[in-house]
């Protein structure tokens, strides 16, 4: 490996993001934050780092594991690098705005990090952009959380999206509701995660029946909703099957254009939620473009909330390839006010700097705009194509 080789490798699960691609990250970025802040959602920002017991209080287990860690030299507490940022807007709304009218409504943009990637996401360190509904535990917000999703996606031009809509709760409420042991649950989680119905049958007990019509009844809203509403659970499990219906249902009423699918049992990736949860894909897209769900903004004693993140890395992955702006490039003695009035009426402009190996003449110049990678030159006054 030459030294230029060398300095040029990166840790595993990291990536320069080059000219263009960053270009098309930050403009979408910001089209999504546009979308969440005409739906009310007021922007934070939050710190990359922070003491360990506030990033992770309330955090799952999942996101401890996930975070790295550092001695900070000024107070000598160990701090966080965040993994993830709906903790730390948990943490916002719990103290600094503890007094603002709930329902909150917050919305965040920033990269985290996390220790290792996964088979889907290999990328330790990428975008998210997230909202949360903090304050409120009703239908219509999660309802709303999953719609200005599926808004936003829409608003940047994200074809071909569908959402599955989960219920990880609904397998601990019918083991309490069963008193199922604990080595069973373990064992009849890892069946569900797997999703292996024969694991699940050798329980051999009154919730396993009850388990597999779950699992067989996932599958496309349609046929779905008719499944589960047929279905009797005992209570508390029920209320929440109901939300989930009355979720779907809400869902469905809409006009956005997007596919849905239900799965009541899902529980990998949501050990943390309280409540409905969802995951949405892009058809051909490696990964998840988005996830989120209900949970207890600051922890188990915190707020009733719901929220959800997109993935930046996911979300370019499944638009059309971004192209670079035209560019003119402006030859020696082009007056500056010549120049801000081309970008003023959004030309890309490109000067050439004194030194810069060019002639005088047009042709001249015309190879070093070519060069340059140029479109057009500014020439005798006015923007000209260079092949004209």
């Amino acid at each position: 490996m030459t030294e230029l080789a060398r300095k040029a490798l990166l840790p595993a699960g990291l990536q320069d993001v080059l000219p263009v691609v960053a270009a098309q990250e930050a403009q979408i970025r910001e089209k999504l934050m546009a979308s969440f802040a005409l739906a009310g959602y007021d922007r934070v920002k939050t710190p990359l780092v922070e003491f360990e017991e506030s990033l992770l209080e309330g955090a799952a287990p999942e996101l401890a594991k996930q975070t790295f860690r550092l001695m900070d030299p000024v107070s000598h507490r160990m701090m966080g690098v965040r993994s993830d940022m709906t903790p730390q807007v948990g943490r916002i709304a719990a103290t600094r705005l503890k007094d603002d009218p709930r329902p909150l409504r917050l919305a965040y943009s920033g990269d985290v990090l996390r220790i290792q990637g996964t088979q889907l996401r290999p990328e330790r360190q990428f975008a998210q952009v997230g909202a949360e509904l903090i304050g409120v535990s009703s239908a219509a917000a999660d309802t709303e959380i999953v719609l200005l999703a599926l808004e936003a996606l829409e608003n940047v031009g994200m074809p071909d999206v569908s959402v599955d809509l989960n219920l990880p709760t609904l397998p601990t409420r019918l083991f309490e509701a069963f008193s199922v042991s604990p080595d069973d649950r373990e064992k009849l989680t890892q069946a569900l995660e797997r999703r292996d119905v024969a694991a699940i049958k050798a329980a051999n007990g009154p919730v396993t029946d009850v388990l597999v019509t779950l699992l067989e009844a996932a599958g496309p809203a349609s046929t779905a909703l008719p499944r589960l509403k047929r279905l009797e659970l005992p209570l508390g499990a029920s209320e929440d099957l109901h939300r989930l219906v009355e979720v779907a249902e809400r869902i469905l009423a809409s006009d956005l254009d997007a596919a849905l699918t239900i799965d009541p049992v899902e529980m990998a990736g949501f050990r943390y939620q309280t409540g409905v949860s969802f995951t949405i894909f892009g058809k051909h897209v490696r990964g998840e473009l988005g996830r989120g769900g209900r949970y207890r903004a600051g922890g188990a004693s915190g707020e009733a909330a719901t929220g959800m993140s997109l993935f930046m890395d996911t979300v370019l992955r499944g638009l059309d390839a971004p192209v670079a702006a035209p560019r003119v490039y402006l030859p020696l003695g082009v007056a500056q006010r010549e120049a801000r009035k081309l970008r003023h009426d959004g030309h890309v402009t490109i000067a050439a700097l004194e030194g810069a190996a060019e002639a005088k003449t047009a042709d001249a110049a015309r190879k070093e705009a070519e060069r340059m990678g140029c479109d057009f030159i500014y020439l005798d006054g006015r923007v000209q194509p260079l092949d004209a």
